[in-house]
């Protein structure tokens, strides 16, 4: 038995053939990000809030497509893609339709109204439609979200960075943070984006690569079409209606949408980038060729997932531990391609680490907008200077940025990333995208049905998805993956013995695919929000219609537009929706008018 771990090992050493060169250049890499982040943050200082958060909002369409894709595309989709593909097949590829789907209802329903109002926080629009509760409530969700998913981002590049070279997560991610950290907190939205052009290039270029090179070594395109087409990866449509099935053409489409949906239009990471653009006609072309550079960058993970099968079809590095869990064959397959050429692996390590960079100085860069518009102005009269305004948004990034790098030690106690990240989302992303739709769909919502809604779809989402989650973690649900063998393995291995989960019978609703968790908290918030609203009308609450600028262009023309209140009907409105006064949003809405 020793004999045989001791073969296993040594597979594992061979491959980390990661050499001085591909050290070289992953430095390179982060010594670069480095440089963006002194260069916006001392050279070309950043001297107002509209400069740090949203580059004046005066950038030009490519860089923040550019930007855009690079953040969105973490390495959980550049290293969780492929392993969808090598355990489950291509059904999951048809999630592109709904990601085009999603800027039709994006340039047409949402977008406009965030842009005309000329926000920086998106949740600043939940003060101005409804009251500082609902707004408090999105934004505290928002924060929440993503303190749960940075330690994710975090944490899956440094395990590809295990896999390559050996070198324990604990050493490698505290490093990429703390430049991370930097760049951020010096140079503003400025620095996130240019860092995210250099990284997005990286990231092509690297996945490129692998595809190129992979195909090449196996045999060609027909090798690693055939030996997939034989083992039932390459799938058609899934028009299976039944709401359990993992995925089906209706859960990615339709469920693919929503999702979708709320990470890009309603999400401030996104918006944000989407307000740094000087007019309404530019964002819309940011959003179409976000969604053209999204495809692209799918298209090279998935393939890269037929490529581990076509390399791996007979000897499944999973069950000879050859890959220590399904998120390091991406990884393997690279060393496997490319450890022979120096160089080559850091510039594939460096794409990995490139996407997780970008997500994570995007998503500080949001909260500390959050935290300064939404946590601080509504609820303190006092007046930031810029200097004081400058050290709250960088100490923000700092605090956020190092309690996501010690949460990282929790992440590596968890699953598979792909569908535990998107099922986690789903708790916050559903209510939030219900609450916004309420607000720019239906103008007879008001405060308290936007706000009792989207509590009630946080907490049935909460509930639904963490059971489901832990049921699966349980191994009460499984999912059948597609054939695997190891009758070509050239090396002497053993597979470990896996203990029988007891059967145990769980609620059915628990089965439901989780591409539909988005979609529900969001009917479920929608209608809790009109029924309260309803309740309230009919009990003769004072209610004050909201400005034609608030609603969508398509409810304009079908929303009469009420009479203008006074000064005086807004304050008292907003007395009673909120208890407070919040002067920004009357004066705001007295600019609406």
């Amino acid at each position: 038995m020793a004999d045989i771990q001791d073969n296993v090992i040594d597979m594992v050493y061979k491959m980390q053939r990661f050499s001085w060169v591909d050290y070289v250049v992953f430095v390179f890499m982060l010594a670069i990000s480095a440089f963006v982040g002194v260069y916006w943050g001392f050279l070309k200082k950043q001297t107002t809030q509209s400069d740090y958060l949203l580059g004046g909002r005066n950038m030009q369409v490519l860089p923040v497509s550019m930007s855009l894709v690079a953040s969105f595309i973490s390495g959980i989709t550049l290293l969780g893609s492929p392993t969808e593909v090598y355990m489950y097949g291509t059904q999951y590829s048809y999630i592109i339709i709904g990601i085009f789907l999603m800027s039709i209802f994006m340039t047409q329903v949402y977008l406009p109204v965030f842009h005309e109002l000329k926000i920086t926080s998106n949740y600043e629009y939940l003060s101005l439609r409804f009251d500082n509760k609902v707004r408090l409530f999105g934004s505290i969700v928002f924060v929440i979200a993503m303190i749960g998913w940075l330690p994710i981002v975090i944490y899956v590049p440094a395990l590809a960075f295990n896999q390559v070279t050996g070198v324990d997560i604990h050493i490698i991610t505290p490093i990429v943070c703390l430049v991370c950290i930097f760049y951020t907190s010096a140079g503003g939205l400025q620095a996130v984006v240019w860092t995210d052009v250099i990284q997005i290039t990286v990231m092509m270029g690297a996945m490129a690569l692998v595809a190129v090179k992979g195909t090449l070594d196996v045999g060609g395109f027909g090798v690693v079409w055939s030996r997939n087409m034989e083992s039932g990866r390459i799938e058609t449509p899934n028009w299976d209606f039944n709401p359990t099935a993992r995925h089906t053409i209706w859960n990615l489409v339709i469920g693919g949408l929503m999702y979708w949906l709320q990470a890009n239009s309603v999400n401030q990471t996104m918006v944000q980038r989407y307000l740094a653009l000087p007019t309404l006609r530019k964002a819309k072309w940011a959003v179409f060729l976000f969604c053209i550079g999204i495809s692209v960058l799918y298209c090279f993970c998935l393939y890269c997932g037929l490529l581990i099968y076509a390399r791996f079809y007979d000897c499944d590095p999973l069950q000879t531990k050859l890959a220590k869990a399904k998120d390091q064959l991406l990884p393997l397959l690279v060393m496997d391609v490319l450890g022979g050429i120096p160089g080559l692996p850091g510039i594939f390590l460096a794409g990995i680490f490139s996407a997780a960079l970008s997500s994570l100085s995007t998503s500080l860069n949001s909260i500390s907008a959050v935290v300064l518009e939404d946590f601080y102005k509504p609820f303190y009269s006092k007046q930031l200077s810029d200097r004081q305004t400058n050290w709250l948004l960088k100490g923000v990034v700092i605090v956020v940025g190092v309690l996501s790098l010690g949460l990282t030690f929790i992440v590596e106690k968890l699953g598979t990333i792909l569908q535990l990240t998107m099922t986690l989302e789903a708790i916050t992303m559903g209510p939030q995208l219900g609450v916004f739709t309420l607000g720019i769909l239906m103008p007879w919502v008001d405060a308290l049905g936007a706000l009792v809604g989207g509590l009630s779809g946080l907490v049935l989402m909460a509930c639904w998805c963490l059971s489901a989650q832990m049921a699966i973690a349980r191994g009460y649900i499984t999912h059948p993956h597609k054939p695997l063998s190891t009758s070509g393995c050239l090396y002497n291995y053993t597979i470990p013995q896996i203990n029988s989960t007891e059967s145990v019978e769980v609620s059915s609703i628990l089965h439901v695919s989780y591409m539909w968790y988005t979609l529900v908290g969001a009917l479920v918030t929608m209608f809790v929000g009109v029924v309260i609203s309803g309740v309230n009308k009919a009990r003769g609450k004072a209610y004050v219609p909201p400005a034609p600028k608030l609603l969508a262009p398509q409810i304009r023309k079908l929303f009469r537009e009420p009479p203008h209140p006074t000064d005086d009907q807004y304050i008292r409105a907003y007395e009673s929706q909120d208890g407070t006064t919040n002067k920004s949003s009357v004066m705001h809405m007295k600019d609406l008018k």
